[in-house]
């Protein structure tokens, strides 16, 4: 069942899960609380307390990470007034699905705290959102947590280019700087996320 509460996991972040009965884990929806505007990311479907909990604390912006995530930022955006973005190269996809999207996410570009990184591969326009001042990376359908404490892959017949999304995890572990990983998929891990990223790039092999 989904909590009926949101959870504060760091200063000014929080989460609340949506079990999914298919793939036995959490999807998690998050929210960061920063002086230059509230920010949810892939926020997944919420009892009313949670909604109501979130247009308390106010939602400046909703970032999807992926085509796959838009999940129920449409339900939040309505409730909370904030606008939603995404990355070009899936916002058709995302605008099929019922999403009303108001902005783009640009790799490279900040969008209050974050930085926008591309982990291309599962969809051409997957991106990770790096905090780099509290070492914190937001990541949707590049890897998931599982088990708790670890990443994986989702199954490739889900991807549209394996090798591609192998290639940008490779890039992301050996130049991004975090110890906090917050997984849109799976436990969340909120010390030695660098380090679990890295265990699942040796998987890869050459």
């Amino acid at each position: 069942m989904p909590t009926s509460r949101l959870r504060e996991i760091l200063p000014d972040v929080f989460t609340w899960p949506w079990f999914s009965e298919r793939h036995g884990y959490d999807f998690n929806g998050y929210l960061f609380r920063h002086s230059s505007g509230n920010i949810a990311v892939d926020p997944v479907e919420m009892p009313d307390s949670v909604l109501r909990e979130l247009a308390t604390i106010g939602v400046a912006t909703i970032l999807i990470t992926n085509r796959n995530h838009t999940r129920a930022s449409r339900r939040l955006s309505e409730a909370t007034g904030a606008r939603v973005a995404i990355h070009p190269a899936d916002a058709a996809h995302a605008i099929a699905q019922g999403t009303a999207i108001d902005g783009a996410l640009h790799v490279g570009e900040r969008m209050g705290p974050f930085t926008v990184l591309s982990v291309a591969g599962k969809s051409p326009g997957e991106v990770a959102l790096h905090w780099p001042e509290r070492k914190i990376l937001v990541v949707g359908d590049a890897c998931v947590g599982k088990p708790p404490g670890e990443c994986a892959l989702l199954p490739e017949s889900v991807m549209d280019d394996a090798a591609a999304l192998r290639g940008s995890l490779v890039r992301l572990a050996r130049t991004t700087d975090f110890d906090v990983l917050l997984l849109g998929d799976g436990a969340p891990i909120l010390r030695g996320g660098h380090a679990a990223l890295e265990r699942l790039v040796a998987s890869f092999g050459d």
